[in-house]
């Protein structure tokens, strides 16, 4: 274990905050380059720094936490954030985004940077709330609808957070730590049981997921770019360390629908951001599926992937972000043929698209692979996995399909009537940027095995069942299955072209914003009603009390008048009785601001 000074002055999240202060203060091109510097910097740390680095400290004198710690597996993270976070700065100046815009989306950044390296709960949850903080502020910052979903995105992710704060509270009073334990993740039952609905939010359980389409294309275009990554990404990585064990049948399953429900939903959709929303929910399915299974291979398997995601879903944003940059439309079937006035845009959505779709030679091909693998009796799998290799299978000929259409109607189908300029130079250089990895990955899969975190580095080897087995990403057997699935799909879209262009379902999952506003709303005015009405009551009772203790003499006088049988003599008015002064009432800031104070004060006798 090493703790040093330098790891304390280079603690990746910290660089990127003095970093957007730096863009949001400094001339525009030299902010802009010190936030891609910074961001640099995160992939160079997360390269150079030994494993099993970390430092630590003591939260409030007594929490032991872990603010910065390095294994395989945030070093593997760490990497594809950085990278993906220096091709999107690039990405962003070139797009004409402002300083301050910039810098909110750095401290996002640097927030889920912090989410990623995190050693204990708490850092996480610190950091966690920052991110869901941060991301609602990215998508406020465009105005109009975005303000809207805005407000949605943060009550849901507020909600989720909550949960997972109370998961991190119930597994400190279970085991009187906070650190993480990468072998056990968090205690089991409640802990666990709090934090798959909490983080279930944030990676697109089905029925929690709706946030993502109806968020991500609604601000602009630069916007979802960051977006596409560092949210669900990385709380897909926390969800591992939540879960680090075998055998989750839950979150398998789950994973496997997730796949299936969101290509299926992108597949319908006009709104080329919505169709690549729904495909990080499709996406994100087969990383839980890998968590939920928990082998060597599996894990290795979503952990990869999730690393691929970082790539090509933001790349995908990216150049679709191009086309409506330069058409101003948003609607995919009133597009096509774009690839000849947008050739090196169309070049670089091909390298996402094939990247996602797992085409042999990118690096999609090669991670979701391993999940097959995974779940396929016939190999590593458990008989219990068989039904989601099937769930796998049929979210992957979605996945094809989804992107066979967004391709053909927005670069192919029919001639372009608008003239348009391709890409500018910085947005070119930033999804080429992407792309290019994608590629090398997916040819040069034993480099990127050796990155991969499990898998032995040099042998690409890894246990399963017992034994030590080999990583062959290119056997027949894996390259039958990919040329299968894109026949399928290709035949497919074929046959069901036409009809599609004229389907668009709403997803089921739009109700939870109805039913939440009315509920709510419901809730809101009995809780107000109620407290209105035993406020008039407090107030008229201890006014009648003050009242009676400054007038004892009327007070009996009143009460005797009232008794049956008894006369007692009219009085003369008089200047005798004071009415109250007491004064009851305050504002809503007022009353939290005493009732914290009260609490404060309690909490600290008691201590």
């Amino acid at each position: 274990m090493i703790e040093s000074e330098l790891l304390t002055m280079a603690y990746p999240p910290l660089l990127v905050f003095a970093a957007a202060i730096l863009v949001w203060l400094l001339p525009r091109a030299v902010g802009f380059t010190f936030g891609a510097l910074s961001l640099a910097a995160v992939l160079a740390i997360s390269l150079a720094v030994p494993e099993g680095s970390y430092l630590t400290g003591t939260f409030l004198g007594h929490f032991r936490v872990v603010p910065f710690f390095v294994d395989p597996f945030s070093r593997f993270v760490g990497i594809g954030l950085g990278l993906l976070g220096v091709c999107t700065v690039i990405y962003a100046y070139s797009s004409g985004a402002s300083r301050t815009f910039t810098a909110i989306a750095l401290s996002y950044v640097a927030s889920s940077i912090g989410a990623a390296f995190a050693g204990d709960w708490l850092v996480l949850v610190f950091m966690w709330e920052l991110m869901a903080i941060t991301s609602t502020v990215v998508v406020w910052y465009y105005g109009g609808d975005a303000v809207r979903a805005g407000y949605r995105y943060a009550l849901l992710h507020g909600t989720g957070g909550v949960l997972v704060m109370f998961a991190v509270a119930a597994h400190y009073v279970a085991t009187g730590t906070f650190v993480y334990d990468l072998s056990a993740g968090l205690a089991d039952g409640l802990p666990q049981l709090l934090a798959m609905l909490g983080m279930g939010v944030n990676v697109a359980f089905i029925g929690l997921h709706y946030w993502l389409p109806d968020t991500y294309p609604r601000p602009s275009f630069v916007a979802s770019a960051f977006l596409a990554a560092y949210t669900t990404k990385t709380s897909a990585f926390i969800l591992y360390r939540a879960f680090p064990d075998d055998g989750h049948l839950f979150l398998a399953y789950m994973g496997g629908l997730m796949s299936i429900y969101g290509a299926t939903f992108a597949l319908l959709q006009h709104d080329m951001r919505a169709l690549l929303s729904y495909h990080i929910q499709a996406q994100l399915g087969y990383i839980v599926a890998g968590i939920g299974i928990g082998t060597s291979i599996a894990t290795a398997g979503a952990i990869g992937h999730l690393f691929n995601n970082i790539l090509f879903k933001s790349l995908l944003f990216m150049a679709v972000g191009v086309v409506i940059y330069r058409t101003g439309e948003n609607d995919l079937y009133e597009l096509g043929g774009l690839w000849r006035e947008m050739p090196l845009t169309a070049i670089a959505f091909g390298l996402g698209a094939f990247s996602i779709t797992a085409i042999p030679g990118f690096n999609g091909y090669v991670s979701k692979g391993m999940l097959f693998d995974a779940a396929d009796p016939h190999y590593f799998g458990a008989p219990e996995y068989e039904a989601l290799y099937w769930l796998l299978y049929i979210g992957a000929i979605g996945t094809l399909l989804s992107f066979i259409k967004l391709g053909y109607y927005v670069f192919f189908h029919g001639e372009s009537d608008i003239e348009v300029p391709d890409a500018k130079p910085g947005q070119v250089i930033a999804m080429f940027g992407l792309g290019g990895a994608c590629l090398l990955f997916g040819v040069w899969w034993q480099g990127f095995a050796d990155l991969m975190p499990v898998i032995e580095e040099s042998t690409h080897s890894f246990m399963a069942n017992g034994a030590e087995k080999h990583l062959h990403p290119y056997s027949p057997s894996h390259r039958r299955t990919a040329a299968t699935l894109t026949a399928i799909s290709l035949v497919t879209f074929v046959i069901v072209r036409k009809p599609l262009s004229k389907l668009e379902f709403t997803d089921p999952g739009s109700v939870i914003y109805p039913i939440g506003y009315y509920l709510g709303r419901w809730s809101m005015l009995a809780t107000t009603t109620l407290y209105a009405a035993v406020d008039r009551l407090a107030v008229a009772f201890v006014k009648r009390w003050y009242w009676i203790g400054n007038n004892p003499v009327l007070a009996v006088d009143a009460a005797a008048r009232r008794l049956p049988m008894v006369d007692v003599a009219e009085r003369q008015p008089a200047d005798g009785g004071r009415p109250s002064t007491i004064h009851l009432r305050a504002g809503i800031g007022t009353t939290v601001l005493l009732l914290t104070v009260a609490l404060t004060i309690v909490i600290w006798l008691l201590v």
